[in-house]
């Protein structure tokens, strides 16, 4: 099999006008499409599709646990923008002595996180 790419991530949440503001207006995505199950562009070549899985027969337990990392050009600077806006992460901003990383939920419980890699890869 040849994976070209990954088109998009799908995100399961509950009240979809809910989700839709948090990430077109308070983590500020691009839309590309608003129809349906909105879909937000994800820097150049990924989009992260919203999706109700009550509306397609299923159920929603939980949000995503493991983090969708959102790569930024300075995690702090993101974090007090994104704080101001009312989002509250989860602990403080680690340094793992190759990147930074502040996780964060979005309302329905789905994990992501701010991301910068400042180390060159080996």
């Amino acid at each position: 099999m040849n994976v070209e790419r990954t088109d998009f991530i799908s995100v399961p949440v509950t009240d979809m006008e809910r989700a839709t503001a948090f990430y077109r207006d308070t983590l500020g995505l691009p839309v590309v499409d608003p129809r349906g199950f909105p879909e937000f562009q994800l820097g150049e070549n990924i989009s992260l599709y919203l999706i109700d899985p009550t509306a397609l027969g299923g159920t929603f337990s939980a949000g995503h646990s493991s983090p969708i990392a959102l790569r930024v050009p300075d995690v702090a600077e993101a974090r007090a923008e994104l704080e101001a806006r009312g989002v509250e992460f989860a602990g403080e901003t680690y340094d793992t002595g190759v990147c930074h990383m502040a996780p964060f939920d979005d309302p329905d419980g789905n994990r992501l996180m701010l991301h910068r890699r400042y180390a060159p890869r080996d």
